[in-house]
């Protein structure tokens, strides 16, 4: 490689870390089902009668999110603990955003473009960086990725799911 080259490298391991961290619950959803779907909130609701995360934040979906990350992070040549550290981080963004949701009276898997992608994809990657090498302009920028990526996949699979109906 030529000095001064571009590495796309650790923004390309990034991303796949907030994909993982992000597509594991829901594979674990259509894997298992409801097995092991215990709500992170217990079902708690709050004044207004709404829950505090809802029934899409599970115990089973915090898991399979955390081995995710974890196993993409030594994949690509980060530690275990880092990609520990990344999915924790991206799970509660997930699930603050629930909580933004709840309280804009949103149903769960209601989406909110943005709201839905931006918090957890942004606060791990501002949060860590330095270590996985792209500092916070390259941390805004792959969440910009991961946002669009997730626009495009979203609206693909509806239009997809119309046409197949009868």
């Amino acid at each position: 490689m030529f000095a001064g080259a571009f590495n796309a490298e650790p923004y390309i391991d990034a991303l796949l870390l907030v994909i993982a961290a992000n597509l594991a619950p829901w594979l674990a959803s259509k894997l298992f089902g409801g097995r092991g779907a215990a709500p992170l909130d217990g079902g708690t609701a709050l004044h207004d009668g709404t829950r505090l995360l809802g029934s899409h934040k599970t115990w089973r979906g915090l898991v399979a999110g955390l081995l995710a990350s974890a196993l993409t992070a030594w994949a690509v040549g980060y530690s275990v603990a880092l990609g520990l550290e990344f999915g924790a981080l991206a799970l509660a963004a997930d699930a603050l955003s629930s909580f933004i949701k709840r309280r804009l009276h949103r149903a769960p898997g209601a989406n909110v473009p943005g709201l839905d992608q931006l918090p957890e994809a942004l606060i791990p990657l501002l949060v860590l960086g330095r270590p996985l090498g792209i500092g916070v302009t390259g941390g805004i920028a792959v969440s910009l990725v991961f946002m669009g990526l997730n626009l495009i996949l979203l609206r693909t699979r509806r239009r997809v799911g119309a046409s197949l109906r009868p």
